[in-house]
């Protein structure tokens, strides 16, 4: 018998490594895996790194492991099959789409068996979501409901703490000017992770099937400081709960220039990769709640809605509705990604410093995804397919089952699965959550012009084309009656300003 250890299962403390303490553990490193995209060097540093360090705790702590480094996935099989004949194998269940059915086919092949237990890097599993959310549209709030209720966290006598169940309203608060947020943790690279990197530059470049930049040429990576052991994994959380937590709720929307990072926890690419758990993440923010009276409640709350509503919510949305999330384009968008996703140049200064992030560290927080990246994709027309492979190969955190929901649905309306509507805005949004508009090539406040900022006739322009979809929409009611007041002429203008905006983006002028 032998434990298979998946790249994003690296976890010591469940599932069939810890329940298996004697069994040998097979970890297969294939380099076909930072070839499918042009991937940020960060994200597979941080992969391959996390892999190898994962190994070495292991076999520190006296445990057998094979561990295969290949071109091909299944020439780790190979490896592994030869040595040891009809060998039977278990592990956690893998997230990905179609993950289960290829690896049960690979092993069987070569004449062993596959058997697979739980993922317990989730607090919810299949029979749980499928009973709470019934058959689609899927609806997180009452998911997340749920879930307080089942787990008990933030709740006292049956009730939610601090009397209501969602905070969100107390979390769009704007920093002052002088507003200095602390640095988040920098974690040193080790003599093994500096290995990793230099490699990872030497190895992977872009699939010639993609069309896309090669790395080297769209990421102008800073400096590697991503914690890829357990250890530096909870160091960073304890970071979290003790620098940061207290104003995360407040200022948990807001952008501001220089400050990449805000409040926020910087633990989704640990938590994805296994190193930590979503359970333990959880209980040591609400111990720290306890602890410290400066921890107001919105804070506590929107951070585990975060982690045991919104989490657990996509990748179970993934789980119910791929293989056919992936495609799903129900608003018809077809355009191609404009060349500032790769490059940064623009003069929009939210669209540039977001970008930025991602080609400097592979990340943006939430709202400049959902809000700059996204939003801006989706009122350009963008093919969510297309925004989907981006954010997959870019940022440090991204998985399939993590983008698709993300992306495709939430940020692209791709298929109602569980959006009630898009997340469409003005430059009046980000002008009202970032500091970015003082600063701008554009006016913000204008929209047809050579100087108007490019959202605002997208915007009008996005409502317009797709006005026969969302009309009906009852939560669209009042941007449309803002529609129906532009006359023909407007109407002409910013027809006209939006297909000067998307040939800027074509020849990359924006």
């Amino acid at each position: 018998m032998t434990v298979l250890v998946l790249g994003d299962q690296l976890c010591r403390e469940v599932g069939p490594v810890a329940r298996r303490p004697d069994e040998r553990v097979l970890m297969i490193e294939a380099t076909e895996f930072g070839r499918r995209l042009p991937y940020h060097p960060h994200k597979l540093t941080l992969v391959f790194s996390a892999m190898r360090h994962f190994r070495d705790a292991l076999r520190a702590d006296g445990r057998t492991v094979e561990y295969r480094q290949v071109e091909r996935f299944a020439d780790g099989f190979d490896d592994h099959f030869d040595g040891h004949p009809g060998d039977d194998l278990v592990a956690m269940r893998p997230v990905g789409d179609g993950a289960t059915r290829r690896l049960r086919n690979l092993v069987g092949e070569r004449g062993g068996t596959l058997e697979f237990v739980r993922d317990e890097r989730f607090l919810s599993d299949p029979a749980t979501f499928d009973e709470i959310a019934g058959a689609p549209p899927f609806r997180h709030e009452g998911f997340y409901r749920a879930m307080r209720r089942r787990t008990g966290y933030l709740m006292t006598d049956g009730e939610p703490l601090g009397g209501e169940w969602n905070y969100d309203d107390e979390n769009r608060d704007t920093p002052p000017a002088d507003y200095d947020p602390p640095d988040p943790p920098r974690f040193e690279p080790d003599e093994l992770t500096r290995s990793v990197r230099e490699w990872v530059d030497d190895a992977f470049m872009a699939s010639e099937e993609t069309g896309w930049p090669d790395t080297g040429a769209w990421a102008d990576p800073s400096p590697f400081a991503w914690p890829v052991t357990r250890e530096g994994a909870l160091t960073a959380l304890e970071d979290f709960v003790t620098h940061r937590l207290p104003e995360f709720g407040p200022y948990q929307d807001a952008m501001v220039a220089e400050e990449p990072t805000m409040n926020h926890a910087l633990l989704s690419p640990a938590l994805n990769l296994g190193l930590l758990r979503p359970g333990e993440v959880i209980e040591r923010a609400i111990a720290a709640g306890r602890e410290d009276d400066a921890v107001p409640i919105n804070s506590l709350e929107g951070f585990v809605r975060q982690v045991l509503g919104w989490r657990e919510f996509v990748r179970h949305v993934y789980r119910r509705t791929m293989p056919d999330l992936a495609s799903a384009n129900q608003l018809g968008a077809d355009r191609d990604l404009p060349g500032a996703y790769w490059t940064g140049d623009t003069g929009m200064r939210c669209l540039r410093d977001a970008v930025e992030g991602v080609r400097r560290r592979g990340y943006a927080h939430h709202i400049e995804r959902l809000m700059v990246l996204s939003n801006f994709a989706l009122l350009y027309g963008v093919d969510p397919a297309q925004l989907n492979e981006w954010f997959h190969a870019g940022f440090v955190d991204a998985f399939h089952w993590v983008t698709t929901p993300n992306v495709i649905e939430m940020g692209s309306f791709g298929a109602g699965v569980f959006a009630s509507k898009p997340y469409a805005a003005s430059a009046n949004y980000v002008d009202r959550m970032s500091d970015f508009c003082g600063d701008c090539r554009y006016d913000h406040r204008e929209t047809t012009g050579e100087d108007a900022c490019p959202f605002n006739a997208l915007y009008w322009d996005f409502l317009d084309r797709n006005e026969d979809r969302l009309r009906p929409n009852g939560r669209m009611g009042l941007v449309y009656s803002h529609l129906d007041d532009k006359d023909a002429d407007e109407l002409a203008a910013i027809r006209e300003r939006a297909r000067e905006v998307r040939r800027r983006g074509r020849e990359g002028e924006l």
